[in-house]
């Protein structure tokens, strides 16, 4: 499997790559406005909710709040921003890779071979001297086409049945003393959590590899386990996905994710709905 990460040093040495801000984060402000006022020279923005996932149902079902985008739907986004199949495509935000690692997730279940995520994202280039440009961009459009099914995904129907299944979320959600999003609080029964703090250094940068492995097989995600991986809404449950891949340890997504599985209030959480 190719490194799915790529440091600022690598993107200064390595010009010719199709650049992707994916500026956004959960109850966060839109990004576009923060790329209008600054990102990397030749990014294109994407935009979360319209490039990268489908409209959800009201209230969300299935899918969950951020369903997968259709095949013609992502093709044409990623076309319209100047992905092509045959050039290195760089994704990074503002949020330490974890909407970033949804577009390399998406661009790799669609079958695109050269798609890594900026480690350390915007303010790693910053620090770096990375210069910045400000304003809209037209970028010429590209000719990728979108194959699905080249990363594994899990279905609602079949997460009872993984060895394995890792909550992405922060602690307080995964014990369900604290949810501000979905409508019930707590986890999918069996559930372990690494939540994504853990796949970081201080520097928001990505833990040295063999720390991400022990972090992982530390809760049983270890190479030939059967392990899917799910979060809120199936967004940052990618950048325990980009962990593990930088781990060498291939996992699932469990796209629809606790919104998805909580639509249904028959079906069990951890610890007891309340």
């Amino acid at each position: 499997m190719a490194a799915p990460l790529i440091s600022v040093e690598e993107l200064h040495a390595h010009p010719d790559v199709i650049l992707l801000d994916v500026r956004y984060a959960t109850g966060g402000p839109p990004g576009r406005p923060a790329f209008e006022a600054g990102h990397i020279p030749g990014a294109a923005y994407v935009d979360m909710d319209t490039d990268l996932c489908a409209l959800p149902t009201d209230p969300p079902g299935i899918g969950g709040r951020h369903p997968l985008p259709s095949r013609q739907d992502f093709e044409a986004a990623m076309r319209r921003v100047g992905v092509s199949g045959d050039r290195l495509v760089v994704a990074y935000d503002a949020w330490a890779g974890r909407a970033a690692a949804r577009a390399w997730w998406l661009l790799r279940f669609h079958g695109h071979p050269q798609v890594r995520v900026l480690d350390g994202g915007w303010h790693a280039w910053l620090a770096s001297g990375g210069t910045a440009e400000a304003g809209q961009t037209d970028p010429r459009p590209g000719n990728f086409t979108a194959r699905p099914g080249a990363m594994p995904v899990v279905e609602l129907e079949d997460v009872a049945a993984v060895d394995l299944l890792v909550d992405a979320r922060a602690p307080e959600r995964y014990a369900g003393d604290h949810e501000p999003v979905d409508p019930v609080a707590g986890h999918i029964p069996g559930a372990v959590n690494v939540p994504t703090a853990d796949n970081l250094a201080p520097d928001g940068t990505f833990r040295p590899v063999a720390e991400l492995r022990a972090t992982y097989a530390a809760v049983g995600a270890v190479p030939g386990a059967d392990i899917a991986v799910y979060c809120g809404s199936g967004v940052t449950a990618c950048h325990d996905l980009l962990a593990l891949e930088a781990a060498h340890v291939p996992a699932a997504l469990y796209a629809g994710s606790f919104s998805e599985w909580v639509s249904d209030r028959a079906r069990p959480v951890d610890p007891p709905a309340r």
